[in-house]
């Protein structure tokens, strides 16, 4: 299938694209939605901004667009978008959330389009392993959640953060992936990718429960270099 891919940056984005290319589909677009507020029911928002850059790693032409935010609104947004597209289908990161899941099969059904979900109901856990099978360089850019603290903030995806989680899982209930809104994060480098993710400068803002580090600059470097 001839797909458009939403994106965000974020592990789960990024994973899912990369299942449906390695499904043998053609992800013809990237397409990033805008929020204007910070409480998007729909869309992540640290760093949305970097996907421009994600776009050049992977060579796949990015289509991004504003959106209110406001709930159900930022679902006709989206629908607007997609309707103006040459696609089969759309794929996304949904896992758990039936709310994103639920309104994307409904905008895919009014516009006779396929929605893919390659990750839906997996097991969390094996979801973060396979980020790190598979090469993913993931950072935390945004903490929400009793147990993530401010040296979250910048900190790697990789095996001691994902036993960290499970702890906070076992102590808190949080989500391992975060579906229900306890961190975000951005993908610095997968297998798809070109070039990699390097920050040049950032800042960090945290109100003593909550932070999130928003990236000022980027760049693309070789990988290896």
């Amino acid at each position: 299938m001839r797909l458009a891919a939403l994106v965000s940056g974020g592990k789960d984005s990024m994973l899912a694209l990369h299942h449906a290319v390695w499904a043998g589909h053609e992800v013809a677009y990237l397409v990033a939605m805008m929020p204007e507020r910070e409480d998007s029911w729909m869309f992540h928002v640290p760093n949305v901004h970097i996907t421009p850059l994600i776009a050049e790693a992977l060579g796949i032409p990015l289509v991004s667009r504003r959106t209110s935010g406001v709930r159900e609104q930022e679902v006709e947004d989206l629908r607007a978008v997609l309707a103006e597209l040459d696609v089969d289908g759309v794929v996304s990161g949904a896992v758990r959330s039936r709310y994103q899941r639920e309104r994307i099969d409904r905008i895919c059904e009014e516009l006779g389009l396929v929605s893919y979900a390659p990750l839906w109901g997996r097991d969390e856990l094996s979801i973060l392993e396979e980020l790190l099978e598979e090469g993913f360089k993931a950072i935390f850019v945004g903490v929400f959640a009793y147990g993530l603290d401010a040296s979250w903030l910048g900190r790697e995806l990789d095996e001691e953060a994902i036993k960290d989680l499970v702890a906070l899982r076992e102590r808190y209930g949080i989500s391992l992936i975060g579906e229900g809104g306890e961190y975000e994060t951005l993908v610095l480098d997968a297998p798809l990718y070109k070039a990699r993710l390097e920050i040049t400068d950032y800042e960090i803002s945290w109100d003593g429960y909550t932070g999130v580090l928003k990236v000022k600059s980027a760049r693309l470097v070789p990988k290896g270099a």
